[in-house]
C-alpha cells in the first residue's frame, strides 16, 4: 500500500476517510495488516505529507492510532495526551491539520480502562498532573449514575468507562465551541468530527457518529 499523495488526499471525503479507519480497525482485529513497505513510504513522503485524518487519542501505550487503525507513514496526524482532551495548543494543531494540511476527518478517540479517567474519578492530585486531571473532571461530574459516592471511583470499571465516553463527547463539544475554524469547516461539510472508543480487551473501535 502506497503513502497518500496530494491526488489521493484530494479525492478523499469525510465519509470515505471514516470508512478507511473502520476498515483498518477490522484488519487490526483480524491481524491482517495491509501490505506496506514502510521504508518506501519514508521515501515517498520525504518531500511532503498528505494525511486524510487527524486523531486525538490518549498517551496509553495500548492505543497507538497508527496501529489500531492499521495506517502507515503519512496517513494520519496523531495527537496524543493523557485523557484525550483539548486545549489551545491542541486546537491549534487540529486547525493546522484540517485547514492547512487537508485532513478530512477529526476523531476523538477514548478508550476503556483509561488511567487518566481513573485519576479523574479518584480526584487524584500530583504535581502537574493535578491541572491535567482538572480538565477531565467535568466528565466525571456529568455522569450522574451511580449516585452512591462509594461507587464513583476507579474501582468501578463500568463507571470509569461511562466517564471515558462522556469525556469524548465533551471534548467534541469543546472543539466545536472553541474553534470557529473547525466548526465552520464541519458546517460546510469539509470535515467530519466524530467520537470513538477503543476497547483494550479486544482491539475494537466503536464510533459515535
Amino acid at each position: 500500500m502506497k503513502a497518500h499523495t496530494r491526488e489521493t488526499q484530494a479525492t478523499m471525503t469525510p465519509n470515505k476517510a471514516l470508512q478507511y479507519l473502520k476498515e483498518g480497525n477490522q484488519r487490526f482485529q483480524g491481524n491482517l495488516k495491509a501490505n506496506r513497505n514502510l521504508l518506501e513510504q519514508v521515501n515517498d513522503t520525504s518531500e511532503g505529507q498528505f494525511p486524510f485524518a487527524t486523531i486525538l487519542s490518549c498517551i496509553d501505550s495500548r492505543v497507538s492510532a497508527e496501529l489500531v487503525f492499521d495506517q502507515g507513514l503519512g496517513d494520519i496526524f496523531s495527537i496524543r495526551i493523557a485523557g484525550n482532551f483539548v486545549n489551545e495548543d491542541i486546537l491549534g494543531s487540529m486547525e493546522f491539520a484540517c485547514k492547512l494540511a487537508g485532513t478530512k476527518l477529526l476523531v476523538v478517540l477514548g478508550h476503556t480502562s483509561c488511567g487518566a479517567i481513573k485519576g479523574a474519578c479518584d480526584h487524584a492530585r500530583l504535581g502537574n498532573l493535578t491541572a491535567l486531571i482538572n480538565k477531565i473532571e467535568p466528565a466525571v461530574e456529568a455522569v450522574t449514575e451511580p449516585s452512591d459516592e462509594n461507587l464513583r471511583n476507579s474501582k468501578n470499571l463500568e463507571f470509569v468507562d461511562k466517564v471515558a465516553e462522556k469525556n469524548v463527547h465533551l471534548t467534541m463539544g469543546n472543539i466545536r465551541k472553541k474553534s470557529p475554524v473547525l466548526t465552520e469547516m464541519e458546517e460546510l461539510g469539509e470535515i467530519k468530527v466524530v467520537g470513538a472508543m477503543y476497547d483494550v480487551s479486544n482491539g475494537e473501535v466503536v464510533f459515535y457518529e
